[in-house]
Formats: C-alpha cells, structure tokens, sequence
C-alpha cells in the first residue's frame, strides 16, 4: 500500500516540475521589440495608477525602492542579452544602453555610465546604515538602484551603477542589412 506521505510526495514533485517548466520560458526583465516613446516632461501617477501599470515585482523595486534578488534570473538573463537599450519600466525613459554595461560580478546588472545622462538622477542614501548613492529615473522618480565610485574596474568612469534589472525594459538592438 502507498503510504500518503509517498503520494504527498510525487503530487509535491510534479507541481514543482511544472511549474520550473513552465518558468524556462517567461523572461523575467520585460523586453520590447521597439523602442518605447519616451516621456517628454515628468511623469506623475498616484500610487494606484502605478499598480496597475507595473507587475509587483516592478512596483516593488521602481515605487518601494526595493531590490531583486542577487544572481536571480534576472541577472541571467541581462548576461546573455546582445546589443540594445534599457529603459526605465515605469515611465519608459532611456537609461542605459549596452554600450555601457558590463560584468563586474556584483550579481546585478551593471553600467559604467548611463546612456542618457539627463534621465538619471542621483541621490544620498542613507538606509540600511551605510551611506551610497542612489540611482533615481528622472522622469518618474522611479528607483533603479545605487552607483558605487572608486572600486577598481577598468572601466572609462571606474563607476559601476549597479541596477535592478527587473525595474528596467530591455530592447535588442535591431539588426542592420548587409550593404
């Protein structure tokens, strides 16, 4: 006779099976085949208008400046993203482009600099009892994450702005016909 603990056991097994299939194929960093129109001024919504804009991870790490797993699937992924943007998934903005990113090892995306310069603010942040530099989107106000100077990395600005990727849209570069 099987006993129930055995039969808890397989239903608990191909759940988990399913579900880790069915996770394969969805990306976790929203990507766009064009490139989104952006904002001309500020972008100003109330807190439930950017819920229902946002997923909850989105409004988690963009509206309650929280940060995503350190070497999740995210971070997968933006490793093995070619060339193209990234733009802010609250309100659209260029922010990054990969001609800036590179693979410091921080188990977050990383950029030396941001692609538009004027969509990013920085600001001091005092939480968690240390003092850094947060990265804001200027459009929305939209937190992306925090910026670090001075660590070494051979990089054009040795800044790495280091970013929630699930906060950010990702476009592929489009490919250019052979002349």
């Amino acid at each position: 006779m099987i006993s129930i603990r055995a039969i808890s056991t397989l239903v608990f097994s191909i759940t988990l099976a399913a579900c880790t299939a069915e996770d394969k194929n969805k990306t976790i960093m929203e990507t766009r085949a064009e490139v989104p129109a952006e904002p001309a001024g500020k972008v100003v919504k109330t807190d439930e208008e950017w819920k229902k804009l946002l997923t909850a991870e989105q409004y988690h790490i963009l509206r309650e400046s929280g940060t995503e797993r350190a070497n999740g699937e995210v971070y997968k992924e933006f490793k093995h993203q070619g060339e193209g943007t990234y733009h802010c998934a609250g309100c659209k903005a260029l922010l990054f482009s990969s001609k800036e990113k590179f693979d410091s090892g921080c188990g977050w995306p990383s950029f030396y600099d941001p692609a538009k310069a004027e969509n990013v603010i920085l600001k001091k942040d005092v939480t968690m009892g240390m003092a850094r530099t947060e990265v804001v989107c200027a459009k929305c106000g939209g937190h992306l994450g925090h910026v670090f100077s001075g660590e070494g990395y051979k990089t054009p600005t040795d800044q790495r702005y280091c970013i929630n990727g699930g906060g950010l849209i990702y476009v592929p570069a489009k490919e250019q016909p052979a002349k």
